[in-house]
């Protein structure tokens, strides 16, 4: 009989925004889940490396981090999906972002499903 424990998956949240990052931890914590924030691209990749995430939450607002940028920091080992939330009129931001491999979507949507999201991505 193994007594090990199951691996703890967290979100990390890439957002710049201190509100919409509340919002995001807020509704993680009150499901029983945990997604950290950081707001920049060296933060982002060790945290990466560091593992146990179970997805990326990537606001394309972000100022220090892109897409691009987030694709080639992600260390092999560490490959899990990227979910990226921007304006819905910026097109061509968002389509960038699904060109990368991105599931993407207005930040409407995004905080209107976020529970599903983050439930459907972090496994209890």
């Amino acid at each position: 009989m193994t007594t090990d424990k199951p691996v703890l998956r967290v979100g990390l949240l890439i957002c710049s925004d201190l509100f919409f990052t509340s919002k995001v931890t807020g509704t993680a914590q009150a499901l029983g889940l945990r997604v950290d924030a950081v707001d920049d691209i060296v933060s982002a990749r060790l945290r990466l490396e560091a593992g146990g995430i179970g997805c990326v939450l990537l606001d394309l607002a972000a100022p220090r981090v892109s897409i691009v940028e987030l694709v080639a920091a992600m260390p092999e080992s560490a490959r899990v999906p990227i979910i990226a939330f921007g304006s819905h009129v910026n097109v061509e931001l968002l389509e960038s972002a699904r060109a990368a491999g991105a599931e993407v979507m207005p930040r409407s949507q995004f905080s209107a499903t976020l529970p599903n999201i983050l439930t459907q991505h972090l496994p209890r």
